[in-house]
């Protein structure tokens, strides 16, 4: 239920502090990332490439509706990373067409919000509050990095170094054979092949402006399929196929 933040609807309400905040995420599998997050998040998921805008995402389980990194509770993965698109709820940035600008918007429907609240939204002046100004900013430098991040994709595109990748499962038989593979899913990855055949101006140029780094994390991070797999069976989570591309 999202409304854009005003002192007249919202000047009695505030943010309650949660022990276990991110139930709201626990029906998700995959989260959207930004290019600033894939060195810290692929140490904790899979990242891939989804949809015509090759939308990068980090990959929380192998079935859809399910996050094997957030607990029913709410609770997080002790040690995971926490994406700043989940980070930055109940506050959002939405257009507003009719002034061609963005404005701020808090989900209305937030278990997290109230009257009994710990954190106001505005103080006693109508003004907007520390930690109000605080989310804020945070979304405001979420859509900058949005906005490198169309960048970066944008440059993976020109150059063309996008592949279709697939990941699968490969269950074994009561007898201690191994059955035939699972599909798990299919998404975009960066062709390392593709990168390497650049010429060497263009690698340069990757290297200069940190685009190699960035992709080099997304690449490590396609290992995490072989912890999503781990964590699913320890759960006995059945596995069906999510189309991601």
């Amino acid at each position: 239920k999202p409304e854009p933040l005003s002192r007249e609807l919202h000047g009695k309400i505030g943010l309650r502090r949660m022990d276990r905040p991110f139930g709201f995420a626990a029906n998700t599998n995959v989260v959207p990332l930004t290019v600033g997050e894939f060195p810290v998040a692929g140490l904790s998921y899979p990242i891939i490439f989804a949809g015509d805008r090759y939308q990068p995402l980090a990959v929380m389980g192998v079935r859809q509706g399910t996050n094997l990194y957030v607990g029913q509770d709410g609770a997080f993965e002790i040690g995971a990373y926490i994406p700043a698109y989940i980070r930055r709820y109940p506050f959002v940035l939405a257009n507003d067409q009719s002034r061609e600008q963005l404005v701020v918007c808090i989900d209305r429907a937030a278990s997290m919000l109230g009257e009994d609240y710990d954190l106001p939204f505005f103080n006693e002046a109508g003004e907007p509050t520390d930690y109000t100004n605080g989310c804020i900013q945070f979304c405001n430098d979420f859509e900058n990095e949005g906005r490198r991040t169309e960048s970066f994709i944008g440059l993976l595109k020109e150059l063309d170094l996008f592949e279709v990748a697939r990941s699968s499962f490969t269950p074994n038989n009561p007898d201690g054979t191994q059955g035939q593979p699972q599909p798990i899913a299919e998404y975009f990855a960066v062709s390392e092949a593709k990168l390497k055949a650049l010429p060497q101006e263009k690698l340069l140029e990757l290297v200069a402006n940190g685009a190699v780094a960035q992709i080099y994390a997304h690449l490590m991070s396609l290992t995490g399929w072989d912890r999503l797999i781990a964590l699913s069976m320890a759960r006995q989570a059945p596995m069906a196929p999510a189309n991601m591309n």
